[in-house]
């Protein structure tokens, strides 16, 4: 944008700061007051260091052994051509509910609305998901959070993890519902405890280093007996990192709440991906280098794993406020889940994609946000997490399947992103032009390698093995049967109903004679 341009619209943002809005026929209607770090806070909590290299760790090394570790760089790999692909996207069209939009415009309005229900539905399993790993931390640390009975029982275990779990609900619920100031301002908080908590637990681990890297490069044992030997191991294990480096989209997605957010969510989906790469990376190295004993069961148990090595390492107090590091962790994870559900939510129900779309797409003229998508979102997450009560396998296949269909979603981003380019599509000359983020020459080889690893991804996630799924056979076949049931649904919904109410609602359209709606796309 050049110096006239600017001067010329005084104090009033340009078409571009507002995130290119008009593509879509939609007026402005959220509070956009997001700066940079809590735009980068957003996508770093929502991958969340902690919770998920605490949560997933002992899993990994309990299937493959320290050598699963080789999955953490393979994973970055894969899913930065995927951040390198949004990033573009975000330049371009920074707006809610981003992937929706994006598959929406690229590829066509079938294809949108799949993939917003899979996301959205995803999305909620996964902060039932997330929540849980409340359980896991809060007892540690005081055994007065344990409401139900023993930490050590299974049943208590899981009815108290439904509490903890519908508390943090609550509480995001509440923050969201209060506008995306209040949210911001938490989450930036809670990322900058996030991070430094972080960095110096991968320098103590260091410190404390008890052997050398080559366990690394030694099987140990695992896969044998396997039909595909290690290599089965590994992929199994694999899965540990695959679930852990994804959401980075977040920042994108409150981009029409984000200030010059063409420049800044590209930045902050960067940002995001590659500080979870370097800083969880450096956790799960040190940290199997500094295992007491790496012999010791506990630490490939659920109740074990990164947590048991931090308490065995760290003296006195000092792995009591890691492990408060870790809730707060949690806690902005949930709430960055709760934030994206609720933007995408809204997106779809701004084109009335979503049964009581208007009221869904209500935005309170006080705190400028969603209040009833927070609601909902929230009520939904509780019910979804009291199948943890009686059948905890069900309810892991599920939140296995959420992965999934995150994957899924962004398959049905960058497969129509590759197609525009074969087509001469992509780029739009205005992101090289306005010094916007662009691939360039690179993008189509950069696009080539995300649609082929988030096809194998995929694959490797959804692959029926009862060591991940679990038995009966529609718990093992969990991923075909159980997505194939809700993306079934959704459909028969899209075909039946929404496809003949699917547009642009008037409270949300923008009024202007020249606007170009993508909605009417087939």
């Amino acid at each position: 944008m050049s110096a006239p341009q600017r001067s010329a619209s005084g104090q009033a943002r340009s078409s571009s700061d507002q995130g290119g809005l008009e593509d879509f026929g939609y007026r402005e209607s959220l509070d956009r007051s997001i700066g940079k770090f809590a735009s980068f806070a957003a996508g770093v909590s929502y991958i969340s260091i902690l919770t998920g290299t605490f949560q997933l760790f002992y899993f990994g090394i309990g299937t493959a052994g320290p050598a699963y570790l080789w999955s953490w760089p393979i994973v970055f790999v894969g899913q930065l051509t995927v951040a390198l692909c949004f990033m573009e996207l975000a330049a371009k069209y920074p707006v809610a509910g981003s992937v929706y939009n994006w598959a929406k415009v690229l590829g066509s309005r079938l294809v949108g609305w799949s993939s917003g229900w899979l996301m959205l539905t995803a999305s909620i399993v996964t902060l039932s998901a997330v929540v849980l790993a409340m359980q896991a931390n809060l007892p540690r640390l005081w055994s007065g959070l344990q409401f139900v009975g023993s930490a050590s029982d299974p049943t208590d275990s899981a009815v108290n993890a439904v509490i903890l779990g519908s508390i943090v609900i609550l509480f995001t619920t509440v923050v969201n519902a209060f506008g995306v100031k209040l949210m911001a301002m938490i989450n930036s908080a809670g990322v900058f405890i996030e991070l430094i908590a972080a960095v110096l637990i991968a320098i103590i681990l260091a410190a404390n280093i008890d052997r050398t890297p080559h366990v690394f490069f030694s099987t140990d044992g695992y896969g044998a007996g396997q039909s595909g030997g290690y290599l089965s191991a590994f992929l199994v294990a694999s899965l540990a990192s695959g679930y852990v480096m994804y959401g980075f989209d977040t920042a994108s997605s409150l981009g029409e709440e984000t200030v010059e957010p063409r420049r800044t969510a590209p930045k902050a989906i960067l940002r995001a991906i590659l500080a979870s790469f370097v800083i969880g990376g450096a956790i799960l190295v040190f940290a199997v280098l500094a295992a007491p004993d790496l012999k010791d069961p506990k630490i490939g148990e659920r109740d074990g794993g990164l947590q048991y090595i931090v308490e065995k390492v760290m003296w006195g107090p000092l792995g009591t406020i890691f492990l408060i590091c870790i809730v707060v962790a949690v806690t902005v994870c949930s709430l960055a889940v709760h934030t994206a559900a609720i933007r995408l939510t809204f997106a779809m129900a701004r084109d009335n994609a979503l049964p009581f779309g208007e009221k869904l797409a209500r935005v309170h003229p006080k705190t400028q946000t969603p209040v009833i998508p927070a609601v909902v979102i929230g009520v939904l997450a509780i019910l979804i997490l009291v199948v943890n009560i009686g059948q905890p396998k069900i309810f892991t296949v599920l939140t296995s399947i959420a992965i999934i269909m995150i994957y899924l979603a962004y398959l049905m981003v960058t497969g129509p992103l590759l197609k525009k380019r074969f087509q001469g599509q992509w780029p739009p000359k205005d992101l090289a032009q306005g010094g916007y983020f662009t691939m360039g020459r690179w993008g189509i080889v950069v696009n080539l390698v995300a649609v082929a690893w988030g096809v194998g991804m995929a694959l490797n996630l959804a692959w029926p093995r009862v060591e991940v799924y679990g038995t009966p056979w529609y718990n093992t076949w969990g991923a075909f049967v159980y997505i194939g049931i809700i993306l079934g649904l959704g459909v028969l919904w899209y075909a039946v109903r929404g496809r003949h109410h699917i547009g642009t609602l008037a409270s949300h359209a923008a009024q202007q004679d020249s606007m170009v709606s993508q909605l009417e796309k087939e």
